[in-house]
């Protein structure tokens, strides 16, 4: 259906700056003409719409005592967040991406419910998806090693009592699942879900985690089938030290075989060193920052432009954590700006080179179609700033990109449009009633986690060993 939106501002690129008074114009979910001439209207600013390049469709983390640890503790921690309902849960926060501005978002999904198999969940994710009208690329997450440390788990769990023991080994030790078999489900999933609003993906859960057979046959699949990669690398000052230790010659290895290309989005690379980004670069893979997430799980801050500056391909995800717990993806890309925009009068981009190409690689990294610019051709995938709000004292014409990259948040979020189609307006989700879905998932939470009170009980003697083990068994300079 033929619609059109009147913009007081539009951001063209950053080499073709910002129109004033145009009229975009978009038919059947693709943009057919922008034109001058804009009539009377509210104060707008249109923009192309965000992407959230990685993400877990999980619960928020807080809500469950997950606060305040390294990754390597938050990650059994969380636990006690896993789906109760796999729909509702990834309805939730595919829906707070969308209200927060984006048209798309990546779910690399780590954490299944256990209520179901996974194919079915996949279905269910799926179809959250759909119900919000979010772009969504999805990659089941796999692993075949380390369930618990980097390494043997014997030390840390031979000292437990043995009901407690029991407890951690039926939460987080299963059987590995065949390379054969990861791949044959992917396939099996990319044929339920896959369309033009599904981008199913390959999702090794991260180096340490999954074993050189597993990783050689994904990077074979991908070669044959084309299907993209996704993958956390080198997120904590631990993983860098396993992969010193016991895979010095780690990415160098991931080049060899094949696995680092065009088709692979990498996560984090906060611990990469300089030789490890040229090859990243040189192999048109993508790196996703995900600056809150990092300071959250105190992880460290990622060399992202040191990355930029050698070729890397940036982009930026909010990872389920963003700053506030609010899937604010605007708040986001503004502290990547802030704390890799350059030092002095050496600037690492300007906001709005900054933020054209962590659209464009976003959209890269989740499948979706286009470059992310507002052009006709290309997808009707935008979001209506209020300009008023964000102009707020309009004492004299400032730069609306430069104005959004200082105080810019998702409340200026006027209007969200996905494929022609409005999925928010005014900060509410127009396919899905995203407070009741809230009070309901609260709901069920609070009547399950009396489940894992022997979990919660031995919390802290598990967080006390698990701190113990990775400090004796990989030690960090």
């Amino acid at each position: 259906m033929a619609a059109e939106v009147s913009a007081t501002s539009l951001f063209r690129g950053p080499d073709r700056g910002v129109s004033e008074n145009v009229v975009l114009r978009h038919d059947e979910g693709v943009i057919t003409e922008i034109s001058g001439g804009a009539g009377p209207a509210p104060r707008s600013f249109v923009i192309p719409a965000f992407v959230n390049a990685h993400d877990h469709a999980r619960a928020t983390a807080s809500s469950f005592g997950a606060v305040g640890m390294p990754l390597e503790s938050w990650i059994l921690r969380t636990a006690l967040g896993s789906p109760i309902d796999p729909y509702l849960t990834a309805v939730s926060a595919l829906a707070r991406s969308a209200k927060a501005g984006c048209a798309a978002m990546m779910v690399h999904y780590t954490r299944p419910s256990g209520t179901m198999p996974l194919l079915d969940e996949a279905k269910a994710i799926a179809k959250a998806a759909s119900d919000v009208g979010i772009r969504m690329a999805f990659a089941m997450a796999v692993r075949d090693q380390n369930p618990i440390v980097y390494g043997d788990a014997e030390p840390l769990l031979s000292g437990l009592a043995g009901d407690d023991r029991k407890t951690i080994e039926d939460l987080f030790v299963r059987a590995p699942m065949s390379p054969k078999a990861y791949i044959e489900l992917t396939d099996a999933i990319a044929a339920a879900i896959a369309g033009p609003m599904v981008d199913v993906q390959l999702g090794p859960a991260g180096v340490q985690w999954c074993s050189k057979p597993l990783l050689e046959a994904v990077a074979e699949n991908s070669a044959r089938s084309g299907r993209r990669i996704h993958m956390h690398l080198l997120e904590t000052v631990y993983q860098r030290a396993w992969a010193d230790q016991h895979f010095p010659e780690m990415v160098r290895w991931l080049r060899d075989v094949g696995f680092l290309s065009g088709r692979l989005t990498l996560a984090h690379c906060i611990h990469a060193r300089p030789d490890e980004l040229e090859m990243i670069a040189a192999s048109g893979a993508r790196i996703v920052t995900n600056f809150s997430s990092n300071m959250h799980l105190r992880s460290g801050l990622a060399p992202i432009a040191a990355a930029h500056r050698c070729g890397c391909a940036i982009t930026v995800g909010v990872d389920g954590l963003a700053l506030d717990e609010d899937d604010d993806i605007l708040r986001e890309m503004r502290l990547v700006q802030m704390v890799h925009g350059g030092l002095g009068f050496k600037a690492t981009w300007t906001p709005a080179e900054m933020f054209a190409l962590a659209i464009r690689n976003g959209r890269h990294a989740t499948g979706a179609p286009g470059n992310g610019e507002l052009a006709a051709g290309n997808p009707a995938d935008y979001v209506v700033i209020d300009l008023d709000r964000l102009d707020r004292d309009q004492i004299m014409p400032v730069d609306p990109m430069a104005l959004l990259f200082a105080r810019g948040n998702a409340s200026l979020v006027k209007e969200v449009v996905v494929a022609g189609r409005t999925i928010a307006r005014d900060g509410v989700c127009t396919g899905v009633d995203l407070p009741a879905i809230e009070r309901e998932s609260r709901a069920m939470y609070r009547a399950n986690v009396g489940k894992l009170d022997s979990f919660r009980r031995m919390w802290p003697s598990l967080s006390d060993r698990l701190s113990g083990w990775f400090e004796q068994q990989l030690t960090c300079e």
